[in-house]
């Protein structure tokens, strides 16, 4: 499964009135683990850039001036996303000004969800977390993501924060690694784990004959104030 990790940074909030993007940052998740690979790049958006979003990113127009145009890019850009999903936070906000950009170049291929599937991980958040807060901050510390170091925001640093949040979100790391492994890819929640490989074998202790009655008796509680069905007691039934 590969996965796209995106954000957007924009000259403004509205593409209807004429804003654009400036910086587009992409990492790549393969199998849940990402995989070094990523896309970044500023552009000139040819406009000048809102005084309130200088002071979210701090772009300025300066900078920008010397940076290709989206139709520079645009065909590097979908080679890199194409056929993968899109995980982004708010993807209303970033898929809205791709499609504009798109719109532009009279794109032949159309609108972004044509070569990509999209998940939203703020309405994911919303729905995992609801009446909490769910921007990427509070994402941030609800699963002890380190982002200190994000003073302002910026496309690809957002996106590398993101892909943390979101493996988090959903299940952790999907591999601890042996020590004297190899491990070409980057860690999907920090840092990882290594146990060793002449570790102990995990003591297996069995119930006593007083903590196994003292279970029958709780399943047969729960059989009697649930109408006499406990899943419990039919799997072990089946089991026998």
């Amino acid at each position: 499964m590969r996965q796209i990790v995106l954000d957007t940074e924009t000259t403004g909030l509205e593409p209807a009135q004429g804003h654009r993007i400036i910086e587009i940052g992409c990492v790549e998740i393969i199998d849940r683990r990402l995989t070094g690979s990523h896309y970044h790049q500023y552009l000139q958006p040819d406009r000048e850039i809102d005084e309130g979003a200088i002071e979210v990113h701090g772009i300025s127009n300066e900078f920008l001036q010397d940076k290709p145009r989206f139709a520079d890019v645009v065909s590097d850009f979908m080679d890199f996303v194409r056929g993968a999903e899109l995980v982004i936070h708010n993807a209303p906000f970033d898929v809205g000004f791709l499609n504009n950009e798109l719109k532009l170049l009279d794109w032949p291929d159309g609108k972004i969800e044509t070569n990509c599937t999209v998940l939203d991980t703020l309405a994911l958040a919303r729905k995992m977390h609801p009446g909490q807060k769910n921007n990427l901050d509070a994402l941030c510390k609800r699963y002890e993501v380190k982002n200190a170091h994000r003073e302002l925001h910026g496309a690809l640093l957002d996106a590398e924060i993101l892909a943390d949040v979101y493996l988090l979100m959903t299940g952790g790391q999907t591999d601890l690694l042996l020590a004297g492994q190899n491990n070409e890819s980057q860690s999907t929640a920090g840092e990882i784990r290594r146990l060793s490989g002449e570790r102990p074998r995990l003591r297996v202790v069995q119930a006593s004959e007083a903590e196994a009655a003292a279970h029958e008796v709780r399943l047969q509680g729960i059989s009697q104030s649930n109408g006499g069905v406990c899943l419990w007691q039919q799997e072990k039934k089946s089991s026998e």
